[in-house]
């Protein structure tokens, strides 16, 4: 130790007396002065063992997650609705208008319920699932006059009418009546609400396409939480 001391106050002193100094692999100042020059700061805090294996798996988690089933850029639009994603959140909102007035505006969640079903094929047992997205259809005719919603089940095959309110924005009573499960309605009036839904793009169609655009979401909603507790874990 006492000889590198040595060294490097001999190092010093050529410096100072004017010497010329000599070229180290192209650099003009020595590897032991550059050394010293380095903030402690910038060094790199080792990692435990414990931080580097949950490191390790979550990089091995996300490249398999890219790679096996890669979600793709979700569509902006289907038929006449514009769709509205959300990163990082479990809705997307579609709007479209019809007519003149009439705004439609569409809150989709992700998958949030499940239904048993028996398998379709001859040679097959058991059950199959099928996944339940809720979906909010607001219709506004924004001349004052009330709005409706209806609360739809959207499955893998076909959307279903669950609720029909009737909203009288800004005079709605403490404790409104909601009216009755879609099911208990006259048939007649269930077939005509049916069809005025079918008329403004709201049908099996419409579900079809929040399935696969939730399939997708559900990737990329995985990918980047994956991605977040990596980051979170690292600092």
């Amino acid at each position: 130790m006492a000889r590198l001391i040595r060294i490097a106050q001999t190092s010093l002193r050529n410096c100072s007396s004017g010497s010329p100094k000599t070229p180290i692999n192209g650099h003009p100042n020595p590897p032991l002065l550059q050394f010293h020059s380095r903030p402690y700061a910038s060094e790199a805090l080792p990692t435990s063992p414990l931080t580097a294996n949950i490191l390790r798996i979550l990089r091995t988690e996300i490249e398999y997650r890219s790679e096996s089933a890669p979600p793709h850029q979700p569509p902006t639009k289907f038929n006449s609705f514009v769709v509205e994603d959300r990163p990082g959140e479990q809705w997307i909102t579609m709007r479209s208008k019809f007519g003149d007035s009439e705004e439609i505006k569409i809150e989709v969640t992700m998958f949030d319920g499940y239904e048993s079903v028996p398998k379709t094929r001859d040679d097959s047992y058991g059950q199959d699932l099928h996944l339940h997205i809720s979906v909010l259809v607001e219709i506004s005719k924004g001349d004052g006059s009330s709005d409706l919603e209806f609360l739809c089940s959207a499955w893998p095959d076909r959307l279903e009418v669950q609720k029909v309110y009737v909203l009288n924005r800004g005079r709605m009573p403490a404790k409104p009546y909601l009216g009755p499960d879609f099911r208990d309605v006259n048939k007649e009036i269930q077939n005509k609400l049916c069809g005025y839904l079918e008329a403004r793009g709201v049908n099996d169609e419409l579900s079809f396409f929040l399935h696969q655009y939730m399939m997708n979401k559900d990737r990329i909603e995985l990918i980047r939480w994956l991605g977040n507790l990596k980051l979170a874990v690292e600092k």
